[in-house]
């Protein structure tokens, strides 16, 4: 079973900028789709931006300009960076990863999941 683990998630202010980390447990070029979810308390998880095989990302509304994926599948390592912070950020951040292509960012069919990691942006 391929694991997931993330970090690089914390307190940050208004306007500020965190980067997210999500190593995985084997080659990340074998797997066809990866992605950022979120879930903030009280709401249900949604995709945030995923990026498949072939480099094709496909991101939120809520997070086009601001936040930004890229693989290395060299260190087998997936991130997210995320710029211009706002408090509705705030949510608990999770990595994922599939072995079929990705679909839309409305999708949260993934067989793989890290633990998450914690953001709160504040005002």
């Amino acid at each position: 079973q391929v694991q997931l683990v993330e970090s690089g998630g914390g307190s940050v202010q208004a306007g500020g900028s965190l980067r997210l980390s999500c190593v995985a447990s084997e080659d990340t070029d074998n797997l066809w789709c990866m992605g950022w979810f979120r879930q903030a308390a009280g709401k249900e998880r949604e995709g945030v931006v995923t990026i498949d095989k072939g480099g094709v990302t496909r991101s939120a509304d809520s997070v086009k300009g601001r936040f930004t994926i890229s693989k290395d599948n060299a260190k087998n390592t997936l991130y997210l960076q995320m710029n211009s912070l706002k408090p509705e950020d705030t949510a608990m951040y999770y990595c994922a990863a599939r072995l079929w292509d990705c679909g839309s960012i409305k999708d949260t069919d993934f067989n793989l999941w890290g633990q998450g990691t914690q953001v709160t942006v504040s005002s």
